[in-house]
């Protein structure tokens, strides 16, 4: 079993920055993808950010692209989430999520085989 542990959420004024953590454990894991969703009440969930393991290729949402970046640290297996300029409407709940084999759309959800537990991002403005 794989386990995917998130960290570093919390609350932040408008325009302040935070860098959430994403760490996979268990059983030998080798990643094909790690992204990040986000989950804000009374809308669907929505991608955010991808990064492929191998060549560290990455896809943005429109909506994070130039504020926000995913990066990988294959040692520890760990991918992060660095955030900046943030918003009032990037509050969330920030889900990690990770698949270890070729998918055909990298950004959709049902694709992904585990899920870290959330963690709350709130930005006030």
């Amino acid at each position: 079993q794989v386990q995917l542990v998130e960290s570093g959420g919390g609350l932040v004024q408008a325009g302040g920055s935070l860098r959430l953590s994403c760490a996979a454990s268990g059983r030998t894991f080798s990643s094909y993808a790690m992204s990040w969703f986000r989950h804000a009440p009374g809308k669907e969930r929505e991608f955010v950010a991808v990064i492929r393991w191998l060549g560290g290729s990455t896809v943005y949402s429109d909506s994070v692209k130039g504020r926000f970046t995913i990066s990988r640290t294959n040692a520890k297996n760990t991918v992060y989430l660095q955030m900046n300029s943030l918003k009032p409407e990037d509050t969330a709940v920030y889900y990690c999520a990770a698949v270890g084999y070729s998918i055909a759309k990298i950004t959709a959800a049902d694709e992904y085989t585990y899920w870290g537990q959330g963690t709350q991002v709130t930005v006030s403005s």
